[in-house]
């Protein structure tokens, strides 16, 4: 049984019509970076309706963070971007998930790949110690439709000057074929595939590679399939091997 606890919207931040990220005030929260919270809208006369985000901040901050892509005609999504500061909100008293570094194993180079809202649990982990002394490399690729679609660009960008040496930043543009610089244009898994994400990013998936893979069903699936086909294979706790996974999706 979900045991929800009340807190308030402490922020809200709109990065374009159909995309925002929600500040929850959570002091007590306790989560390893990489896992998910259920939130939901407080209801008079009906069970919450429940959704799965998982936390942008790092663990320990005041404030647990939330990016979320709404869905036009969704059940939950519109209304939770019409929230304001002070709004109340339900939060599961638990974390969940297991999408985080202590179920990946030891590797030269970590991949992060991500899609739209995927990109989350990854922003919490870069906030860790733990990944930086772990990996020698660590590769984050975000695949979006536009340029507008690409969140947290800042602190991206902040990470990459202070790691310059051990981390890179890809933006992949599915939808806009306007050569930008510093960016690719494509499918994730198409980018694998013909090297051009190897190239861009000066690292190479290989056994000694660990890949993470977050987002939607059709990037995790078209990934494993071209992944699998340079000998690397879902990591299992009975057959160790190269990719971790998480996929959710909400309305």
């Amino acid at each position: 049984m979900t045991t929800w606890m009340t807190t308030k919207v402490h922020a809200v931040r709109h990065w374009h019509a159909g995309l925002f990220s929600l500040q929850v005030a959570a002091e007590e929260f306790n989560f390893k970076a990489g896992q998910f919270a259920r939130i939901a809208l407080p209801t008079l006369d009906s069970e919450p309706v429940p959704r799965a985000y998982s936390m942008v901040n790092a663990p320990g901050d005041p404030y647990l963070e939330f990016v979320i892509a709404k869905v036009a005609d969704g059940e939950v999504t519109p209304q939770l971007q019409r929230l304001e500061a002070g709004d109340e909100l339900l939060l599961n008293s638990h974390p969940s998930g297991f999408f985080t570094l202590d179920h990946v194993p030891a590797g030269e180079t970590l991949w992060m790949l991500a899609t739209g809202t995927g990109i989350g649990p990854y922003l919490s982990i870069l906030q860790q110690a733990e990944v930086w002394q772990r990996f020698r490399q660590v590769r984050l690729v975000h695949g979006v439709r536009t340029e507008a679609d690409l969140c947290y660009r800042d602190l991206l960008y902040s990470i990459a000057d202070q790691r310059q040496q051990q981390f890179s930043y890809q933006p992949v543009l599915s939808r806009d074929n306007q050569p930008t610089k510093g960016y690719l244009h494509g499918r994730i898994p198409a980018l694998i595939g013909s090297g051009d994400l190897e190239h861009a990013t000066s690292a190479v998936f290989n056994q000694q590679s660990q890949v993470m893979l977050c987002g939607n069903p059709a990037m995790i699936h078209d990934a494993r399939t071209v992944l699998a086909e340079k000998g690397l294979q879902k990591h299992l706790r009975r057959k160790p091997g190269q990719i971790t996974m998480e996929q959710y999706w909400a309305e």
